[in-house]
């Protein structure tokens, strides 16, 4: 799985090296970080395209992110699609879980899916708080969810 920065530099380590070297390095700099994952889709031209991210907060000084972009032939629903986000950032949360645990950083794991059920997407809230909760992840949704909500969501846009 390859992952990037912001500024599109591929990370050369894998992500667990990648995250325990940014742990390491800002709380060397002094700062308190919480870790908040997420992913986003978009559908374009029969191709869904993911945007997984790791966003990184530092307590009142701003924070950064790694990414990983796939895509998919669009053959599903809106919820097997937003099942799918949920699954993305599930499966990289629970992968890095051993080094956030070690340095005892707060993870929550965002789903880009509307709490008003006026919206598509709303149609996998309950399978998807099931999920994520059921991992043992806190969870947050629209509009609390600005990992996947704004974070992911530039990358595929």
């Amino acid at each position: 799985m390859e992952w990037q920065k912001y500024n599109g530099e591929r990370l050369r380590l894998p992500i667990m090296d990648a995250v325990e070297a940014a742990i390491l390095r800002e709380n060397q700099q002094g700062n308190k970080l919480k870790v908040f994952i997420g992913t986003d889709s978009q559908v374009k031209r029969g191709t869904a395209e993911f945007a997984t991210v790791v966003v990184f907060l530092r307590e009142h000084k701003g924070g950064f992110m790694f990414i990983h972009k796939d895509r998919k032939a669009h053959n599903m629903s809106i919820k097997e699609r937003m099942l799918l986000e949920v699954q993305k950032s599930i499966e990289t949360a629970y992968h890095l879980c051993p080094i956030l645990d070690r340095y005892a950083i707060d993870l929550e794991v965002h789903a880009d899916i509307n709490t008003n059920p006026n919206f598509e997407s709303n149609i996998a809230l309950k399978e998807a708080m099931g999920y994520i909760l059921g991992m043992g992840f806190v969870f947050k949704a629209k509009p609390e969810s600005f990992a996947s909500t704004n974070c992911a969501n530039k990358i595929v846009q």
